[in-house]
């Protein structure tokens, strides 16, 4: 009997440990992190979407009006700079060139000839103004022959002048032709082509605009403006590095810089107050076509840091402290906190690296050195 006794306590001892086993409150569960290094990042972005610009983009057109009789490139094509675009008619300015060329070419001749009649005859009053020193020659005949070389030298400084009357007239006529053909002022790709051949191109009259004959686009250089709220502006500096993301290319983000911040705030109505802000592409990519106009996003760094103690905003509670875990327990930490973005934020003091932290601790009853069990995901 005793040895019956001895096997049974045992074994109900065992029972009343497995029935208290079954029956005790179960621990809350949990999900840790671990404090630990690595960079931290501050950004702002844009509050509506930016744009791809370029540096140079031009609307042309001719200060004249004529029929277009000439047209040299198509929409896409790529023109250097003073490629010839377009041209009016100028037939009338072609004949005024010639003729004046003609004009030009025979005065030429004539002032050769006057100027060499001049040299002559002054010549010719110098020898007899010695005979006439010796007496061999009259007075009056030499009053002649001088009054003769002046009046020869006079009509050579009038064939003169009439070469330079039409020197002018004809760089006028020259002057008036490049009025009437335009030209690429910059290196780029024409966009659009505003006119056809021999349509009346109309010149834009004072206070009206008309549509531009050729938009041309520099698309050697470009850049993203995007709007910040005005709230973020005093974070904005100029050569602040940036990230540029288009929506055409969404699987890449651009290396960028910020070029220039706006020197006001833009006040639309039924829009949140903006500052326009660019940024260059560093460098800008060769290996994809970026199209003028394409939507994008920019993202200023205004602050980072790197190897730094960071813990993710998920283990703060709402008091901005954490709840750090040991040997099965949890002690509550007011930890200092410095730099922070949306998903880290910098620890300062108060934990060490290598800590383990609750996730979402604002969901945990929190009572001081209460127990708990790791939640295994």
């Amino acid at each position: 009997m005793k040895r019956l006794l001895l096997l049974g306590l045992p074994l109900f001892a065992l029972l009343l440990f497995g029935l208290w086993w079954l029956g005790r409150p179960s621990l809350p569960q949990v999900s840790l992190t671990r404090l630990g290094r690595g960079e931290l990042t501050v950004s702002l972005v844009n509050s509506r979407a930016g744009t791809l610009e370029s540096c140079q983009r031009a609307g042309l057109s001719l200060p004249q009006g004529g029929v277009v009789t000439d047209i040299y490139v198509k929409e896409g094509d790529r023109v250097a700079r003073g490629t010839p675009l377009l041209r009016l008619w100028q037939e009338d300015l072609d004949q005024s060139q010639r003729r004046l060329a003609q004009a030009l070419a025979r005065d030429a001749l004539l002032v050769r000839q006057q100027c060499l009649q001049a040299e002559l005859a002054q010549r010719q009053a110098e020898r007899l103004a010695k005979l006439a020193r010796a007496d061999l020659a009259a007075q009056s005949l030499l009053d002649e022959l001088r009054t003769q070389a002046q009046s020869q030298q006079l009509g050579c400084r009038v064939a003169r002048a009439q070469v330079a009357v039409d020197d002018a007239s004809l760089g006028e006529v020259v002057a008036q032709q490049s009025q009437r053909q335009l030209r690429a002022p910059f290196a780029g790709v024409v966009a659009k082509i505003n006119s056809k051949l021999g349509e009346y191109m109309t010149p834009s009259p004072p206070g009206i605009s008309m549509p531009p004959v050729v938009d041309l686009i520099d698309d050697g250089c470009l850049y993203v403006s995007a709007p910040m709220d005005e709230v973020d502006a005093a974070r904005l500096k100029v050569g602040q590095r940036a990230w540029i993301q288009l929506d055409a290319l969404p699987d890449r983000r651009f290396a960028a810089q910020v070029r220039r911040i706006a020197p006001y705030v833009l006040a639309e109505e039924k829009q949140a107050r903006t500052v326009a802000v660019e940024a260059d592409f560093t460098p800008l990519p060769a290996d994809v076509p970026l199209l003028v106009g394409y939507s994008a996003d920019l993202e200023v760094i205004t602050d980072e840091a790197a190897a730094v103690l960071r813990l993710p905003l998920e283990a703060l509670d709402t008091d901005q402290s954490v709840l750090r875990y040991q040997q099965g327990r949890l002690t509550r930490v007011q930890p200092e906190l410095g730099l922070r973005n949306w998903h880290w934020v910098a620890v300062l003091g108060g934990l060490e690296e290598g800590d383990q932290l609750v996730l979402q601790p604002g969901q945990l009853s929190y009572r001081a050195g209460m127990s708990v069990e790791i939640r295994h995901e």
